[in-house]
């Protein structure tokens, strides 16, 4: 009989131990649990990725804006280096015609001025010689002739009308392709246009190096040479210039 009563009172306990999923022990459920913020590690993880793709999209857009002209740049450097021994004859061709006697009245008096010549007159120099003067400059200091420079890269010319008797004269010298390249890069008697897009490729260019040596720095880690080659970069040419350049 007792141990039917110690049998039946274990039974009542363990059915009052049990107690649904979730509860804490008190008979009410547990708030969830939230999950822990993100360590700083993996948010800087994420901030330098995104600073890596945008290094990698401007150096690889300067790259292509500037690949052609930097090749260029870059030939013409040595042509230019080597200038002196780079043989070139110079083709020098003359050309010879005539205005019509109204148009000399067309000319302005000598004087100081430096206007080009009327648009009359220099469309019928461009029909006497192969030569074009419109918008050029013409020296009007002289008594008995208009002169007008048109040098450009790679080549010297000029036209010169006679006050008395109209006769047109015009001169071009042709130096070759390599001096036309080599006033390129120098930006020699190339007009507004050249010079406007040596700017915007020098502006592309330095675009270039400055992502490229952010990109640097943040591969340098696992690349130990990237710090002495950009020192080595630097120091060499300065050591040149002053040791060897007087």
């Amino acid at each position: 009989m007792e141990a039917a009563d110690a049998l039946a009172d274990t039974a009542s306990r363990g059915s009052h131990d049990r107690r649904p999923a979730g509860d804490g022990g008190h008979g009410a459920p547990q708030p969830a649990r939230t999950r822990p913020a993100a360590p700083p590690k993996r948010k800087n993880k994420k901030a330098r990725a995104i600073w890596l793709k945008q290094l990698h999209t401007w150096h690889w857009v300067s790259a292509a804006i500037s690949l052609a002209a930097m090749f260029l740049f870059s030939v013409t450097g040595i042509t230019l280096n080597h200038a002196a021994s780079i043989a070139a004859e110079p083709v020098v061709t003359r050309s010879e015609g005539r205005l019509p006697a109204d148009l000399l009245a067309a000319l302005p008096a000598p004087g100081d001025a430096t206007v080009p010549l009327p648009a009359e007159v220099a469309s019928a120099v461009a029909k006497a010689v192969p030569l074009d003067p419109a918008g050029r400059a013409a020296d009007w200091t002289g008594d008995d002739e208009v002169y007008v420079a048109m040098p450009g890269p790679g080549r010297d010319a000029w036209v010169s009308i006679d006050r008395a008797t109209g006769a047109v004269s015009a001169e071009v010298t042709d130096r070759g392709w390599i001096s036309y390249l080599n006033d390129l890069h120098k930006g020699r008697n190339t007009g507004d246009a050249w010079f406007w897009f040596i700017d915007l490729f020098a502006v592309a260019c330095v675009v270039f190096t400055l992502t490229g040596l952010l990109l640097l720095q943040l591969h340098a880690k696992h690349r130990p040479m990237t710090w002495p080659l950009v020192l080595l970069s630097l120091i060499a040419p300065v050591l040149l210039a002053i040791l060897f350049i007087h």
